[in-house]
């Protein structure tokens, strides 16, 4: 037997934000990232749709890029004090992951974070609060999946935790917000959304329901993600749906080790997590390519992609994926994004130790060892094919 859950509604389009004014409740806690949801105007406009739906506020800030078990925990106390019934997050991935977490912690007070890191271990929610997301970024998809990602500095490890429970209960895709977004983090979140998609099509877990998702999602993706990079508005309002649906199929059909290395790599070098998914997903491409080289073959041909062969679709499929990171001006190797090779080398046996041990591992199409992911890593660093 198997398992498809999405939030419960899903409101999109043009305005949708103002569709807060009729949730029913009598607290709500907004939980933001740093000052652009302020800045541009949107966190007075979920404030004061709240309060016409007669409830009170309290807004939690601050919330660092890559969220910390320490700012979880300090937004999870502030729940309890407040006692919200309704956790609405506004802004990038990082704020609604933090936020998904702060509301494990809010209703389970005894959990411990390494029980809640073990994946499909949350204990059951809703008891005390539902959960709105709203993205301001086009690319994490964290609205509709049941999955957080939570730094732990002290040890240099990001833990995603991945658990239905933690799938929102509304997610709302206003179009609005992504506008906003600076050149280079659409390009990021961009690529990220097509990493999303591509694992979700060749994950252990993909099923007849998913599929369809991440087909439609990457060809979305080819046919907006250049034009919403150089500002074009039809194509952001594309990309937010198109990074939506891509979240709705991994989240069902997981994932695999472009994130797993993602996930192990981000904290130690501190290179945004989009950036690094585009990095690694050619480099896995290849690695991949011996289990499930069908599947590729069949984005190839959804997207229009030429070849007479499957190994040709394959290769037309990781070269589109290198030639977006030309377009966007991604960088193509970890060397050349700037990691010197004395910081590759001090880390490449601890990172590839921990992403054996990540969430997402299991569900790759390929079995991966410890010495698999060094020999991706090395790829992946030096900017060339990984050859196991």
């Amino acid at each position: 037997m198997a398992r498809f859950t999405l939030p419960r509604d899903i409101y999109f389009g043009e305005n949708s934000l103002a569709e807060l004014k009729n949730l029913k409740g009598k607290k709500a806690i907004i939980v933001i990232g740093g000052s652009s949801m302020k800045k541009f105007g949107f966190l007075n406009k979920v404030e004061t749709y709240l309060q016409e739906a007669g409830m009170e506020t309290l807004v939690f800030e601050g919330v660092e890029p890559d969220p910390s078990v320490e700012t979880v925990m300090r937004g999870a106390e502030a729940m309890k004090r407040f006692g919200p019934d309704w956790i609405v997050s506004i802004g990038g991935g990082s704020p609604i992951d933090a936020a998904k977490a702060m509301w494990v912690f809010y209703e389970h007070p005894e959990a411990k974070f390494e029980d809640i890191a073990k994946p499909f271990n949350i204990p059951a929610l809703r008891n005390k609060a539902r959960f709105v997301a709203i993205p301001s970024t086009s690319g994490t998809a964290t609205e509709v999946t049941a999955f957080s990602v939570i730094t732990d500095y002290k040890t240099q490890i990001k833990y995603p935790l991945a658990d239905f429970e933690i799938t929102p209960d509304i997610a709302i895709v206003d179009p609005s917000l992504a506008y906003t977004m600076p050149q280079e983090l659409t390009a990021f979140t961009g690529m990220d959304a097509l990493a999303h998609a591509t694992e979700a099509y060749v994950a252990v877990n993909r099923s007849d329901f998913s599929d369809p998702l991440a087909i439609k999602a990457i060809q979305m993706i080819k046919e907006n993600l250049e034009k919403s990079y150089h500002g074009d508005k039809e194509a952001r309002d594309k990309m937010h749906i198109a990074q939506c649906l891509a979240g709705m199929a991994f989240s069902n059909a997981l994932l695999g080790i472009v994130h797993s290395m993602a996930h192990k790599s981000g904290a130690v070098f501190h290179i945004p997590h989009g950036c690094l998914n585009a990095i690694y997903m050619p480099v896995v491409i290849d690695y991949n390519r011996s289990v499930c080289a069908e599947r590729y073959a069949d984005i190839a041909k959804c997207i229009g992609l030429s070849g007479n062969t499957t190994d040709e679709l394959v290769d037309a499929y990781r070269d589109f994926c290198t030639g977006m990171n030309e377009k966007l001006n991604i960088p193509m190797s970890l060397k050349e994004y700037g990691i010197t090779e004395d910081m590759f080398n001090q880390n490449i046996d601890r990172i590839s130790k921990n992403a054996v041990q990540d969430a997402c591992t299991g569900c790759n199409p390929r079995e991966t060892g410890e010495k698999e992911f060094k020999a991706l890593y090395t790829a992946a660093y030096l900017g060339e094919k990984v050859c196991i």
